[in-house]
């Protein structure tokens, strides 16, 4: 919230509104929401650079392989610039991608950010990575100054209801994870996957999911290729496997049965030269991939070669589709929970503006009271006596804080401002009977 303050009885508010734009999965091909993702290097460049524009009072950027969304804290309604910023900060024309954007006003933000925390708006339905993905968000705009009162507590609500919701209802009593689809996938291909090595690119939060799942199905070995070693070594052995490299890839390609990658590399890390040579070395026994990232980490012209099998996220949503009944009465629950509680965050909201109003009241009367209290010692020092100096006091006070809302009222009644008027009268029937209380 930005006011203007001044030594009138009055200020002017301005309540900054929360927009929210976006696009995801079901709105944006993996083509191009690859182009538009936001590596996690670049995020702290493109939160500044987003912060600095003219309407912008506090900003942060979600950025997943399924979704990239802005939430800003805005002083006037107007978009277009921020579409601007986005398309340009991406190097491309806003009409390339404005068909694929979704806006949301500040009610249906609030609603969008506690339906997104809570997996609903997902490829896979209450799934609870982005919940963490949400609070890295969080994390990053704290970190970098650009998080408010309105975003601050947006998040942190959002935080709250994805634990409600976890709490009381069923939502993830399934695992139907992208990691668990892709998996899933491996094993309608392979039948049983105890002869089969898995050789997983990335060391991140879905890789570890995959490889647990791997794990469960009594995959015979798993190879973490990452690029921090440590990272790769501490995960590989959870799951008695080995870990390499990225750049040693090449060199146990042929090894691996299955390939799963999920790594926020802003280029591919497998390319089709690679693939070509590893097929070669195993005699064209077929390949299982699977790319998990966006932007991807597997060149699309590896699909092309034969005896592979790869498969973009996008893929997955009919493997997803298959275990999400269990998961669909526990979202409607939810939405219920949502419905409540996008109520409370626009009651406290409302709650601001008495609060910064009787701030100001409390800073302006003071600031008053202490301009006529001088006066009045400056007279009871020249020798006026204490009976005329309080007469002085009491009176100029009554005309200083009744000047400018009988000014007001006398406006208002001018102008048929019932409103107004009824409100006044209220205010003046409760004083008059907490007077009478005393």
């Amino acid at each position: 919230m930005r006011f203007r303050t001044s030594n009138n009885y009055y200020m002017s508010l301005k309540t900054s509104s929360l927009i929210t734009l976006g696009l995801n999965h079901k709105t944006t091909p993996l083509e191009l929401r690859e182009r538009l993702a936001f590596t996690p290097q670049a995020l702290p460049d493109a939160l500044s650079s987003l912060y600095k524009l003219k309407n912008i009072d506090e900003a942060a950027i979600v950025s997943t392989c399924n979704r990239t969304e802005l939430y800003c804290a805005v002083n006037n309604d107007e978009d277009q610039s921020i579409i601007d910023w986005f398309s340009h900060y991406h190097g491309l024309e806003s009409s390339m991608i404005k068909d694929h954007l979704y806006t949301y006003d500040h009610k249906e933000t609030i609603h969008h950010a506690m339906s997104v925390t809570c997996g609903l708006d997902s490829m896979v339905l209450g799934e609870p990575q982005i919940a963490g993905q949400m609070k890295d968000a969080y994390s990053m705009a704290q970190q970098h100054g650009t998080l408010g009162r309105m975003l601050g507590k947006l998040f942190q609500h959002s935080f709250a209801v994805a634990k409600q919701v976890r709490t009381d209802t069923a939502i993830g009593s399934s695992p139907v994870s992208v990691a668990f689809a892709a998996v899933s996938l491996a094993k309608q291909i392979f039948g049983e996957l105890n002869e089969s090595t898995a050789l997983l690119i990335g060391a991140g939060e879905t890789i570890e999911l995959t490889a647990r799942h791997l794990h469960s199905k009594n995959i015979k070995h798993i190879i973490i290729a990452n690029r921090s070693i440590e990272r790769a070594e501490n995960l590989a052995a959870e799951f008695d496997g080995e870990a390499i490299r990225l750049p040693q890839i090449a060199d146990h390609l042929h090894r691996a049965d299955i390939v799963i990658a999920s790594t926020a590399s802003p280029l591919p890390i497998l390319g089709k030269g690679t693939v070509e040579r590893a097929l070669k070395i195993r005699k064209h026994q077929p390949i299982f991939m699977v790319d998990l990232a966006v932007p991807r980490d597997v060149e699309p012209e590896v699909a092309s070669l034969d005896d592979v099998y790869l498969y973009a996220v996008d893929d997955l949503q009919e493997v997803i589709d298959e275990n999400l009944q269990s998961r669909q009465q526990a979202a409607e629950q939810a939405k219920d929970i949502i419905d409540d509680e996008v109520h409370h965050y626009l009651n406290w909201q409302r709650s601001l503006d008495s609060v910064d109003i009787i701030s100001e009241l409390r800073h302006s009367t003071q600031n008053m009271s202490q301009q006529v209290l001088n006066k009045a010692l400056k007279q009871l020092a020249a020798g006026e006596s204490p009976e005329k100096a309080l007469e002085f006091l009491a009176h100029t006070l009554t005309n200083k804080f009744l000047h400018k809302p009988c000014i007001h009222i006398r406006k208002a009644s001018e102008d048929n401002d019932h409103d107004l008027i009824n409100a006044a009268k209220q205010l003046l029937m409760n004083a008059d009977d907490e007077n009478q209380n005393k």
